[in-house]
């Protein structure tokens, strides 16, 4: 079960989707240099399998655990997380006001990646506290970024995001968590559940964002406001005062991430919690989003990672597994079960969509990088269009993805697969709230369809699509048996999600409920093409590199063979699921509660 992060896959994307000697070129990014790039690939690589990595069982079995108010979390949890403060790695894509290194966000992908491979449980305290820094720096006042702001973003401090109440769920409308305002901040009373890292002892102080109803303001979305509420009060001079009026008083026992603490939340059991307001009154959700669509991006991205874990370990058993002939041969001789057609389907099904999952998380950390730093208005418009429609792309397919592969990792092992002492149930267990949280992927599904696609009447959508053909006739210029198969297959897959688009559109307004019934097989096609669109752009770099570095031949022609094998044996799924897009919806809205 040693993980070994995939370094050579990860470079290969920076470069050829992501994109990185572009971004090196924004003046904010001028530092990312390739001696640069390769020296954080490196050392995270080092931390994640030497450090974290090693936690990963032991949080599994272990479990976090709660004694009174306080939270204890596994052995080895707090030590290597305060090795990743101390180099800087929480501060790696932060801004350098606030004491932040300033690197590109493709980077971070592909850093954020091993921390996730190597000990999941253990990288969602840092994924929050990124959230949280998101939101002060974009809504908090001066103040708010003088006093929290350098704390988190050197991981002296940790942040999270607490939303979810037991009658609400995903209808944040329905909080009852209130604030009320006196003097300079409010104070709050409620209870929240589903909060990760909501209580632990690795670090200093927890900064807290709540979602809240304002005391005085209409009840529904209108009367929200996001709050920073710190575990400890921060005095004047940045030094800790008293304990504030919040504290965890349950963690919830779960499937998996056994070792992160996801707690019950409790505010104001004293006077209340005093909270500050970040942004407007009334305007939380929209504060809120800021925190939701970076975290987003990053579940996806822990799909990938699960992803890459499953199939590290999977392709290790089937190498080492000897069991029965190899079919035809009548030598007698006892193979290793890599050698049986059905494995090796199912290794090459867990290798392409984890490529291509990892391929178009780091695509979109590219253009969250140009969104960002283009001067142009227009240019970062664009790019800010594409970050969002591919957030639910990322956040829904990878990590159903993820489940999915998990799922054949423990298939690929037989019967030792369910066997918790080989670790490959972990993997299934941890990917199966990827899904779920973060706006579970139904929601994703209909963020795709009603507010992504139907915004614009499908024009960055369409914008997308112009660029995978756009770039198909690059194929022609290098004739290739293995190009000419992917540039069929995503030729038509594409004019497949064409049509199902075309039909989205042209239904929205008269049968809104069908798109909604419709919404996830259309954001699997939407996924699907536009992972087979990044395996053919890695495809054609690696037919490009085949005639300049020979040395690496076969790992270019893995890279062709792995591009061509999704083109063949995955794309075509887009077309069995147009039919349930266009038409499945029907049955779905005529049966009656009662005939369930």
């Amino acid at each position: 079960m040693v993980y070994s992060p995939p370094l050579k896959d990860m470079r290969f994307v920076l470069q050829h989707i992501a994109g990185m000697e572009d971004i090196a070129q924004f003046p904010a990014y001028a530092h990312a240099t390739p001696d640069v790039v390769e020296a954080v690939l490196e050392e995270a690589a080092k931390l994640a399998e030497e450090v974290w990595a090693p936690t990963n069982i032991t949080g599994d079995t272990q479990t976090s655990t709660i004694s009174g108010n306080e939270v204890k979390t596994p052995d080895g949890f707090k030590e290597a997380y305060t090795k990743f403060a101390e180099g800087g790695w929480n501060a790696l894509v932060c801004s350098s006001e606030f004491g932040g290194q300033n690197l590109p966000w493709a980077l971070g992908m592909a850093v954020n990646e091993m921390w996730q491979s190597a000990n999941l449980a253990l990288s969602l305290c840092p994924l929050l506290t990124q959230a949280a820094i998101e939101a002060i720096e974009k809504w908090g006042t001066e103040e708010h970024k003088k006093i929290y702001l350098e704390k988190i973003v050197s991981g002296v401090w940790t942040g999270t995001m607490q939303l979810t109440e037991p009658q609400a769920g995903t209808d944040l409308a329905a909080i009852r968590t209130t604030a009320k305002k006196t003097s300079d901040h409010y104070l709050l009373k409620g209870q929240k559940i589903f909060i990760t890292y909501g209580e632990h002892g690795m670090v200093q102080n927890i900064i807290h964002l709540v979602l809240a109803h304002i005391d005085g303001l209409p009840d529904g979305n209108d009367g929200l406001g996001l709050f920073i509420v710190p575990k400890f009060l921060v005095n004047a001079d940045g030094s800790l005062g008293k304990r504030n009026d919040v504290k965890a008083v349950s963690l919830e026992h779960k499937l998996g991430i056994h070792g992160s603490p996801t707690c019950v939340m409790m505010y104001g059991e004293g006077e209340g919690a005093v909270g500050y307001l970040v942004g407007e009154a009334g305007k939380g959700l929209r504060c809120m989003f800021t925190m939701m669509n970076n975290a987003r991006i990053g579940v996806g991205l822990q799909g990938v990672a699960l992803a890459e874990r499953s199939y590290q370990q999977a392709l290790g058993y089937a190498r080492d597994r000897i069991q029965c002939f190899k079919l035809g041969d009548k030598s007698g001789k006892r193979v290793a079960i890599i050698e049986h057609a059905d494995v090796r389907r199912m290794l090459l099904t867990m290798k392409a969509t984890t490529e291509a999952s990892r391929a178009l998380a780091y695509y979109a950390g590219g253009m969250i990088d140009r969104m960002r730093q283009e001067k142009d208005p227009a240019r970062a418009q664009l790019a800010a269009s594409r970050v969002d429609l591919l957030t639910p792309l990322v956040k829904a397919w990878s990590t159903d993805l993820a489940v999915e592969t998990a799922s054949l990792g423990i298939q690929v092992h037989g019967g030792m697969g369910f066997i918790e002492e080989t670790g490959a149930a972990q993997y299934y267990r941890d990917a199966r709230i990827l899904p779920i949280y973060e706006g579970t992927n139904g929601i994703q599904s209909n963020d795709l369809v009603f507010r992504k696609v139907l915004r614009d009447n499908g024009a960055e959508a369409k914008r997308f699509m112009e660029e995978m053909k756009t770039f198909l006739k690059n194929f022609a210029q290098k004739p290739s048996d293995d190009l000419d198969v992917i540039a069929g297959a995503l030729t038509k897959s594409i004019a497949a999600l064409e049509e199902t688009t075309n039909w989205m559109l042209t239904n929205a307004k008269s049968n809104t409920e069908a798109l909604a019934a419709s919404a996830v097989p259309y954001l699997r096609i939407f996924s699907t093409v536009a992972g087979g669109y990044m395996l053919a752009k890695m495809a054609y770099a690696a037919h490009q590199s085949l005639f300049t570095d020979g040395d690496e031949a076969d790992y270019y022609n893995a890279k062709l063979m792995t591009a061509r094998f999704f083109a063949e044996a995955l794309l075509p799924q887009v077309y069995g699921l147009m039919s349930p897009v266009m038409g499945g919806h029907r049955t779905v809205m005529q049966i009656s509660n009662e005939q369930f």
